[in-house]
């Protein structure tokens, strides 16, 4: 998916977290690279995260030959929530919508879940590895506590404790989209993934939203079979790149 021009603009969680200007590029081409030096260039960027699609063999070659080095590849799956029924849930985990005082739990659960996960912050061997966890774990925390990153929160509940929780966003009239997915260590092996999945699309068709999709790094193999069992398919993806500047 193509648009006409890269969306370059400033990155106020990046350099917050950082410590130094940080700028993303979405949807590249190769015509957007010297709109992309030039903005880095004008405005002191330090660090710049870009993003193409997996298709455009071009933008990515280009990319590469302008310094950004490929950190991960990001592949989305689409369903059709009208075409088949969405299958019911036959697992015995309380699925339920997070609350205000779940948010610590969430976040403890976040912890546990994305320490060291490789996507394109912990691939880059020149960010420190704390702070690329923050990264999810501060995206959890604002999930439950803001309705400008996530339209719902779900959690599961096993044994009086928060198992796991699940972000939900809503694109457009027709798209709902699952965002981020955390379960604790003490609750895996028991489907909770898979129920999260299951709430999730039905949450998806109960907001009139006719596709669901979801994302992860193309080396992430085991979400991946569920969702095809689940009657996901590829959609598309994108590879990530990152460039540091000279200061």
């Amino acid at each position: 998916m193509h648009v006409s021009q890269a969306r370059i603009e400033f990155s106020q969680l990046d350099e917050a977290r950082f410590g130094f200007r940080t700028a993303r590029a979405i949807n590249v081409r190769e015509a957007d690279l010297p709109r992309i030096e030039h903005f880095c260039q004008e405005y002191d960027i330090r660090f710049c995260i870009a993003r193409c699609a997996a298709e455009d063999l071009g933008a990515a070659q280009a990319l590469e030959h302008a310094g950004f080095r490929l950190m991960d590849t990001l592949v989305y799956y689409q369903r059709d929530l009208r075409r088949t029924p969405i299958p019911g849930d036959t697992g015995h985990i309380l699925i339920r919508p997070a609350l205000a005082e779940d948010e610590a739990a969430v976040v403890a659960v976040a912890v546990e879940s994305f320490q060291g996960y490789r996507g394109h912050y912990h691939a880059d061997p020149l960010l420190d590895r704390d702070k690329c966890d923050e990264v999810y774990t501060s995206w959890a925390e604002r999930s439950v506590a803001s309705r400008e990153v996530a339209d719902q929160v779900l959690v599961a509940e096993l044994d009086g404790r928060i198992a796991g929780f699940a972000t939900l966003r809503l694109n457009s009239p027709d798209e709902g989209e699952g965002v981020l997915f955390g379960v604790a260590r003490f609750a895996q092996g028991r489907g909770i993934y898979r129920s999260f999945m299951l709430r999730a699309m039905d949450w998806c068709a109960e907001q009139g939203r006719q596709v669901m999709i979801v994302s992860t790094q193309v080396t992430n193999i085991a979400v991946q079979k569920v969702w095809a069992r689940l009657g996901f398919e590829p959609s598309h993806a994108y590879y990530t790149f990152h460039k540091w500047f000279e200061p």
